[in-house]
């Protein structure tokens, strides 16, 4: 088994769905056809205005995941913890959510979310599940994730993945310091199969959350080959760490 965790997200199936307002494409079917193409878990964001995942598709997806990981992502909110605590997901990955925005950007405010913050992370702690915190590659942003309790860290990749110069650099930089403090380190947003590898060449990242990429190549492919194209694309990462080339983009 590759040692990077590939979670597909399928939010965008239930963008599909809820454009016309059919029961299809159903994105629970869709969760079916990842975890049997070999991923190793599904992520479903929840957001206030239910634009797409709705709340029966997370109790039905927490259903469908009884041997995967299933990891609920959620902006930090009373509502959103009551229903993660009633679902228990096995991860709630807390990210920043503006009502205008096509997706997310950027990483979680861990500063200014202060004691209310810290009190949802421990709510969701207390009752079994494990807390991700979707940040920068910000030292600072790290060292509070990490003194807040945090299990784990998800790095936003959207900057690499827009080729910003030197983001690459800094990300494996923020992987070192979160796994130096005992941090799981994934990584999402914005990854392809063309910029994959470079970011699973970090031997710290243990686990990659990609949704909108995989949901699009589905479209001409299929699910369950896009996933698997995904696994090969992680599989030639894993290659760079074997020859020690984890800071070398793809192609270079």
């Amino acid at each position: 088994m590759l040692p990077v965790r590939l979670h597909v997200n399928v939010d965008h199936v239930a963008t599909l769905r809820n454009a016309r307002g059919t029961p299809y494409p159903d994105p629970v079917r869709a969760a079916e056809d990842c975890l049997a193409a070999g991923a190793h878990g599904i992520t479903a964001h929840l957001r206030e205005d239910r634009r797409h995942i709705v709340d029966d598709d997370v109790e039905r997806l927490r259903a469908l995941c009884k041997a995967h990981r299933f990891n609920l992502e959620m902006a930090a909110t009373d509502e959103m913890v009551a229903i993660a605590t009633r679902v228990k997901p096995d991860v709630c990955t807390l990210v920043p959510e503006r009502r205008q925005e096509q997706t997310t950007e950027g990483g979680l405010d861990v500063a200014g979310g202060g004691e209310e913050l810290v009190r949802r992370v421990k709510a969701l702690q207390g009752a079994g599940i494990q807390v991700s915190l979707f940040i920068a590659a910000d030292g600072d942003a790290i060292d509070r994730a990490h003194a807040m309790g945090a299990a784990q860290i998800e790095l936003h990749t959207g900057e690499y993945a827009h080729g910003r110069a030197g983001e690459l650099e800094r990300l494996a930089e923020g992987a070192r310091r979160a796994h130096a403090l005992g941090l799981q380190v994934a990584a999402g947003h914005g990854l392809t199969q063309d910029n994959v590898p470079a970011i699973v060449a970090i031997p710290e990242i243990v686990e990659l959350n990609i949704g909108h990429a995989v949901v699009a190549d589905a479209v001409f492919v299929g699910m369950g080959e896009a996933v698997r194209a995904y696994e090969a694309a992680i599989a030639r990462g894993v290659s760079l760490r074997v020859r020690g080339g984890g800071l070398h983009v793809p192609g270079s």
